[in-house]
């Protein structure tokens, strides 16, 4: 009898054996597939940890009446910036010019013949075009003129052109709504206005 069994249990050792071997291979080959190669991230502490990217969402959503009316003013607001930015910037510079020529100038014809060559510069440059800007776009222009001379139109056309005729333009503002006495607060009333300048400003070219 145990001479019989021996063939048999022989046999059965074999197989075990061989099936060990090729349930090895197996967990070799699947071992070696089962590595993902990923992104890896550096902390400021210097430890590396795996990163991966999710793909983009969008979410859209039904703007509030609130928001839907905040847009529609930031909106209006930016375009015209865009559009009296220039006027703004060049009617500055001429405007500091001619402060900068009357510091030392004493004699009333002198003042008023400096004062009258640049204004011709200005309405040759700026009649046409201002004639056409609305009371809104006007109004923004006037703010900016404040920004980039620290004066308001009232005072720029009292010193100028005198007490009287900036009286009646600011009369005639008056009757269409608005005030040549436009000031500028860019840390108050004037914050969003100024964050949209800057970007003009940096669209022109003026800043970096």
């Amino acid at each position: 009898m145990r001479m019989r069994a021996f063939p048999s249990i022989k046999r059965f050792l074999v197989l075990l054996v061989c099936l060990a071997a090729v349930q090895g291979i197996r967990a070799q080959q699947h071992s070696a597939l089962d590595t993902i190669r990923v992104a890896a991230f550096i902390t400021p502490e210097g430890d590396t940890i795996p990163m991966g990217f999710l793909p983009p969402l969008t979410v859209e959503a039904k703007l509030s009446p609130q928001m839907k009316k905040y847009w529609a003013e930031w909106t209006r607001l930016r375009n015209a910036i865009y559009v009296t930015f220039p006027y703004a910037k060049t009617a500055g510079r001429i405007m500091n010019e001619i402060n900068a020529k009357l510091v030392n100038v004493s004699d009333k014809k002198q003042r008023k013949a400096i004062i009258r060559a640049r204004e011709k510069e200005l309405k040759k440059e700026f009649t046409d075009k201002l004639t056409q800007l609305s009371v809104y776009q006007g109004k923004i222009l006037m703010k900016l003129i404040y920004r980039e001379t620290g004066n308001n139109c009232y005072e720029i056309i009292e010193e100028y052109k005198g007490y009287f005729t900036a009286a009646f333009y600011q009369g005639v503002a008056f009757v269409f709504g608005t005030s040549l006495k436009q000031n500028y607060d860019p840390a108050g009333s004037e914050r969003t206005m100024e964050a949209i300048v800057r970007d003009v400003e940096r669209m022109y070219g003026y800043r970096s």
